[in-house]
């Protein structure tokens, strides 16, 4: 999964809470010309608007002047989930059993790496993925990334 390192994520975290905001995951991106892009999800019971996105990137991007966590140059970008929310945690896939995800492994499994089906079950680190008329198991560890696939 791509995620900052603990020590950006709690202190990312300590700043989110309290401000009535959840923390859904944190994405720390290297970009090759542009240096790394720090990407933050945020959610409220009453959704994100532009000026949540504002406020938390502003009480964030303090914390990072004065602590530093980022080597080099870096961009901060604070977002909503949106509708093709990405999926962080076990929660995160438990929360949405019975919806479609798209979710990009790591490395092959099987020849493949990108997988689009339904949340079947969780069982321990296990995504139960049914893909077709097939059960794909797969291990937490093993994704990459995961988002909803949103259907109109």
């Amino acid at each position: 999964m791509r995620t900052a390192p603990t020590h950006i994520t709690e202190m990312i975290h300590q700043v989110v809470e309290p401000m009535g905001y959840e923390l859904l995951g944190i994405e720390l991106l290297s970009r090759q010309k542009q240096g790394q892009l720090l990407r933050i999800y945020i959610d409220s019971e009453n959704g994100i608007v532009v000026d949540d996105c504002s406020a938390v990137s502003h009480q964030i991007s303090g914390v990072l002047e004065m602590e530093d966590p980022i080597r080099g140059k870096y961009t901060l970008e604070v977002s909503s989930p949106g509708l093709d929310r990405p999926l962080f945690t076990l929660a995160h896939y438990q929360q949405f059993v019975g919806q479609r995800v798209n979710i990009i492994l790591a490395e092959k499994l099987n020849g493949q790496k990108k997988f689009k089906g339904l949340i079947q079950s969780i069982n321990n680190n296990t995504i139960n993925l049914k893909v077709e008329n097939e059960i794909i198991c797969l291990e937490f560890a093993m994704i990459d990334r995961a988002r909803l696939v949103v259907d109109f």
